[in-house]
């Protein structure tokens, strides 16, 4: 989950970086006593995600700064569509402005990117999930982001479930252990609350992968007919994952294969920030 804590760190972060020694271009031009209203407007359709994150970057800018969410996180909207209203000291709002948007706009491409996805899906069984290809630092909001537009977590982690790669099957059988007995000794070890996923890229793999009782077997950049036959070699021995060549092209393919889980590290690591703005659609100096 989004915690507080989460939010105010990054929003804290991001308000330090934008302005570490104060808006001089507001503290210049706009009266201490100048006061405002901005509307957070949609210029394209989509869904929403980041409402925490609008509210905290006017509020840790000036407490005296009232937001006021006008659509929840997961909502879908129109073009055109108000988002959110904030009102208050026009300094705080002008300072605030840029860090609100930049991360409201990133967490809503994730969110209506993610959505695109889901709907292609539909009806397929297939989970859509992300990976822990993020934004360093904002891992927590992009993974909100992909909640809120209708897909699944993946490990949040690497300290959260056992993922063996194929670079970690190279070096556990390095030494002559096969694929079975080095993830057998590595079940051993293991937590009995601990997920294990094992990668493969051949089907001949899966059967050596099997043996060792594993969770969740990834089958990585197999084409939808491979997929096929993979999905029935498993044969519900363990949850399947596909990943590797996902796209908004490929992905109705992939899952009609019948695998359980799509990874898609496209949610997070290459979208497009939605195009929203804030518009100031009042403003008052208070001066005598």
């Amino acid at each position: 989950m989004l915690t507080a804590a989460a939010i105010t760190a990054v929003v804290s972060a991001a308000l330090l970086e934008d302005a570490p020694w104060g808006d001089v271009t507001s503290e210049l031009l706009i009266p201490a006593d100048a006061t405002a209203t901005a509307e957070l407007v949609a210029r394209e359709r989509g869904v929403f995600s980041g409402a925490a994150l609008v509210r905290a970057a006017f509020v840790l800018t000036d407490p005296a700064i009232a937001v006021e969410m006008l659509v929840p996180d997961a909502a879908a909207f129109e073009r055109g569509a108000v988002l959110a209203r904030v009102s208050g000291p026009a300094r705080g709002i002008l300072q605030a402005e840029r860090v609100a948007l930049n991360l409201v706009q990133r967490m809503s491409g994730i969110a209506t990117l993610t959505a695109r996805y889901v709907a292609e899906t539909e009806g397929t069984g297939a989970r859509i999930v992300d990976t822990r290809k993020t934004t360093p630092g904002l891992r927590a909001l992009e993974r909100q982001a992909v909640r809120d537009g209708g897909g699944h977590n993946h490990r949040f982690s690497l300290s959260d479930a056992v993922m063996a790669k194929d670079n970690h099957l190279a070096v556990l059988t390095a030494g002559g252990l096969s694929v079975t007995d080095a993830l057998l000794a590595l079940r051993a070890r293991l937590s009995h609350t601990t997920h294990l996923e094992v990668e493969v890229d051949r089907l001949d793999q899966i059967e050596p992968v099997l043996a060792a009782g594993v969770d969740t077997i990834m089958l990585d950049n197999f084409s939808p007919e491979q997929l096929r036959a993979g999905v029935a070699q498993v044969a519900g021995r363990a949850i399947v994952e596909a990943s590797g060549g996902v796209s908004l092209d490929t992905v109705r393919a992939i899952a009609a294969s019948g695998v359980d889980i799509i990874s898609v590290g496209a949610l997070t690591h290459s979208v497009r920030a939605l195009d929203l703005g804030l518009d100031v659609v009042l403003h008052h100096a208070l001066a005598d």
